[in-house]
């Protein structure tokens, strides 16, 4: 059997087509794909504003300022993700609190969260940053109500989880990044991802006033007036209103990720197909923790159970040319991040579930014969 990686980006003619036309084009950057990027994307996750980056990390960071996240600040969030969700707070010079997840989930789990924040003086914390894991969305609505009581914004990391939703209250869909009750989401297009540009990410609001300060500071924190040709000043006039960032994508990306959105809903049903074939086969069997049946909702970037004897199996799948792998090692537990005090045992839930956990492979080109391969390998690991 070739090679099977947990994640994998998939290239149609009608993709690289697309890329074609933009490099013959007159905008290689700055040109009109990324308008139309944007606006399709709002679209499609419902929301009013999008602001198309250059990858993920730079929409967290970008949102983390936009925010005004300031030196000592302190911002909860999940130690279950990529450590881009956190560090965005550190490059603002903030505090990062971890919260424990809930075991079941996997998600930042909304009651450790209440007591931290009831624990302490009410503006102590300035917001949250949940975490769509493996695209698995978190019930927001109540995030909001908690993050209301408190006074907190929310930056919801929605990077695993394109095309996802949870059911609200009154019953309604709530599509990741809709910016209905986050203030600002964000997004990544990497090649595992459900919609790639090579490199890239996005950031959706229903915040005008910050849709326009992303867009400022997106790029360099420079602004053209026109406007203001009435002082002497011609079209070309433009004002560096504050300091800003290169964080722009390519009209070329743009041209893939739209190429891409146009099929992203096709890609997410075989995601979902995929995960029933892995549920039905793994029912009843001991050696494996599920999240107990196909969620409704769920995005499925990741497959992510939990297995004895973990590290066994996973080298016993590199044997068999099977490249499942672990997310995440538990942020608060990196080097870096030990320097403030966090330690082993201080988020037991986070810590269990990362001895155990394995994302098996899941993505729109694997074929059945290989997931198959999978699913009897990993039962010839434990019989």
């Amino acid at each position: 059997m070739k090679p099977i990686p947990y994640g994998r980006q998939n290239i149609t003619e009608e993709d690289i087509q697309s890329v074609i036309e933009v490099l013959k084009s007159d905008y290689l950057t700055q040109g009109p794909k990324i308008v139309e990027f944007e606006k399709a994307f709002s679209e499609y996750v419902g929301c009013k504003f999008s602001i198309v980056v250059s990858n993920g990390t730079a929409a967290l960071h970008l949102s983390a300022l936009a925010l005004n996240i300031q030196p000592g600040d302190k911002v909860i969030t999940t130690p279950i993700t990529f450590a881009a969700s956190a560090n965005c707070v550190r490059y603002c010079g903030g505090e990062v609190v971890f919260a424990d997840i809930d075991p079941d989930t996997y998600l930042l789990d909304i009651n450790y969260v209440r007591k931290l924040l009831a624990a302490s003086p009410k503006g102590t914390y300035k917001g949250i940053i949940p975490v769509d894991f493996a695209g698995n969305p978190v019930n927001l609505e109540e995030f909001r109500k908690l993050a209301d009581e408190y006074g907190l914004w929310i930056i919801e990391d929605a990077c695993h989880a394109p095309g996802g939703y949870f059911i609200g209250n009154k019953g309604i869909r709530q599509h990741c990044g809709n910016g209905n009750f986050a203030d600002l989401a964000v997004f990544s297009f990497h090649p595992v991802k459900h919609i790639t540009s090579g490199e890239g990410g996005m950031i959706t609001t229903n915040n005008k006033k910050l849709y326009h300060r992303l867009r400022n500071l997106r790029s360099h924190g420079i602004q053209q007036i026109p406007e203001l040709k009435q002082y002497n000043h011609g079209l070309w006039y433009y004002e560096m209103q504050e300091l800003g960032f290169n964080y722009r994508m390519t009209d070329i990306q743009a041209a893939l990720g739209l190429s891409q959105l146009k099929r992203a809903d096709a890609g997410l049903e075989i995601r979902k197909k995929i995960a029933a074939i892995y549920e039905k086969a793994f029912s009843g069997k001991s050696y494996i923790k599920r999240q107990f049946g196909v969620i409704e909702g769920h995005a499925y970037h990741l497959y992510v159970v939990e297995f004895n004897n973990r590290k066994g199996l996973y080298e016993y799948l590199r044997g068999k040319n099977i490249f499942a792998q672990v997310h995440y090692i538990p942020v608060h537990l990196m080097p870096y991040y030990r320097q403030f005090g966090w330690k082993e045992g201080d988020l037991p839930n986070a810590e269990n579930y990362y001895f155990h956990c394995l994302s098996l492979p899941i993505f729109p080109a694997l074929m059945k014969v290989e997931q198959e391969y999978v699913i009897n390998t990993i039962a010839e690991y434990y019989n």
